[in-house]
């Protein structure tokens, strides 16, 4: 074993243990019933409902796959990043006041729960269940796999892979299991607090060698300006590329279900405010900090004091932490674990809070339904760690195609939460057609990222779905017109 395993292994045995503590502790905080066991009866303070929602919208595609998209693709990298920050702002902004006070007035527990509530329709709330198993168990699953990656890295041999899954399975298995929302939330502060820290000391550790070698911010502009790193709407991030990343990501806080939950927990408005403007400084913070790293070590890479030779985007921030000393690359590894496992836990628990509510029978009683959803997060979870361990090459490309394959919800969310009473069938319909599209793409292709970056008439496959999607629910809102 290489000292930075052992050191990663010791580190990572402090996060684990901590976590597991804390997610031990917060079993008293649980009350029992279903509700809280998924929402946590909207008790959730401001700083920690803020964590959950932070730690579980940046995934480990911050440290690692933005890191190396900046390092490769130049500032418009943080661009792609920062469209997708201020519309999600936007968005909380906009819609998290209202969805908070109707969830708490009808006691929504899952998102498709609320869209067929606001629809007026119970079917509607199987057809979305389906969607989301279909886009985020692979979603998810690259998550896991991201574990075993990093642990596999770490352990420089390919047989520490399945280690790698097994634990990760099972700590999202006993940290979401314990007491539902309150461990997952509570770990994810614990978790979102690594992930800013460790990305700040390597950041730190980055500026500390350029500027020992004599590197000035000057000198680090320059030289990004000559390999073209500085320039938007050039080589890499073409106007038909950016929009292709950007839009379905800029309608994420309405998509993806994890993060639509939480906008039901926090204790009152003045938590729901802290926990917007928290969220506020942390992605803004962590977008230009990974930023950075990716910028500034492709600088020093190119002065000739940074010594790595990445080929792929995925590569940057594992070889940077194989030259660091080994306490911080073993920190910095154990926060690529620490995002991989915010993510993929408030997934699981999010898709067991479906199966608890939505593909239940309508009779099954609190402690049927709770039963229905531990078992639920048993077999996705296995599920999750099959296709991860499977290592099947379109993991990741699929975790990507999945924010295209949820775009269709994002008109008809929006469109319900003001208040427009729409057809439940075109209402499907609008949800349906994006991953219908994108599987049948897929299939055709057999590759999920040219479906991703496919363009018809210079506009992305993303931009058409959502225009088609659009189309479909406001025929429905007519619809509904007419029929009153």
């Amino acid at each position: 074993m290489t000292s930075l395993f052992i050191i990663f292994l010791a580190v990572l045995a402090l996060y684990l243990t901590l976590g597991t503590i804390l997610a031990i502790i917060s079993r008293k905080y649980q009350k029992g019933d279903i509700t809280d066991f998924y929402t946590s009866n909207q008790r959730l303070r401001g700083f920690l409902a803020a964590m959950t929602y932070a730690a579980t919208t940046y995934s480990s595609f911050m440290i690692v796959g933005l890191v190396g998209f900046s390092y490769f693709t130049g500032v418009g990298s943080l661009g792609f990043e920062l469209a997708y920050y201020i519309a999600t702002l936007g968005l909380l902004i906009l819609i998290a006041g209202k969805v908070w006070r109707q969830a708490k007035e009808k006691n929504w527990v899952s998102p498709a729960q609320m869209l067929a509530d606001l629809a007026g329709s119970r079917k509607l709330s199987v057809l979305i269940s389906i969607v989301y198993l279909v886009a985020l168990v692979p979603y998810a699953s690259a998550q896991l796999k991201a574990i075993g990656e990093v642990i596999a890295a770490a352990g420089g041999g390919e047989h520490y892979y399945l280690i790698g899954i097994i634990i990760g399975l099972l700590v999202m298995l006993v940290w979401s299991s314990l007491a539902g929302i309150w461990s997952v939330a509570i770990t994810d502060a614990l978790q979102g607090l690594w992930m800013i820290i460790a990305s700040l000391l390597l950041l730190g550790w980055i500026i500390g060698i350029l500027n020992s070698n004599g590197l000035t911010l000057s000198n680090t502009g320059e030289i990004l300006s000559s390999q073209g790193l500085l320039s938007v709407g050039t080589g890499f991030w073409k106007p038909e590329i950016f929009l292709a990343f950007t839009l379905p990501w800029i309608f994420f806080a309405v998509t993806n279900p994890q993060v639509v939950q939480r906008l039901y927990m926090p204790r009152d408005e003045k938590s729901l405010s802290t926990m917007i403007k928290w969220f506020a400084v942390f992605g803004l913070s962590y977008t230009i900090i990974v930023t950075l790293i990716g910028l500034l070590a492709r600088a020093g890479v190119e002065a000739g004091i940074i010594s790595i030779s990445p080929e792929s985007k995925d590569q940057v921030t594992p070889l940077l932490l194989t030259i660091v000393n080994p306490l911080l690359g073993a920190i910095v590894f154990t926060s690529i674990i620490a995002a991989s496992v915010s993510t993929a836990d408030s997934i699981l628990l999010t898709l067991a809070s479906t199966a608890s509510i939505d593909l239940a029978p309508d009779n099954a009683d609190q402690s049927t339904r709770k039963r229905i959803g531990i078992i639920a997060i048993l077999i996705v979870g296995l599920a999750m760690a099959s296709i991860a361990a499977l290592r099947i090459s379109y993991i990741v490309g699929l975790s990507v195609l999945s924010s295209v394959m949820l775009i269709g919800l994002a008109p008809t969310t929006l469109l319900l939460i003001a208040g427009y009473r729409i057809k439940p069938e075109l209402a499907g319909a609008s949800i349906v057609l994006p991953p219908l599209a994108s599987v049948i793409l897929f299939a055709y292709w057999k590759n999920p990222v040219k479906v991703f970056v496919y363009t018809v008439s210079g506009a992305p496959i993303s931009a058409w779905l959502l225009v088609a999607s659009t189309i479909i629910a406001v025929t429905g809102i007519l619809l509904e017109k007419d029929k009153a």
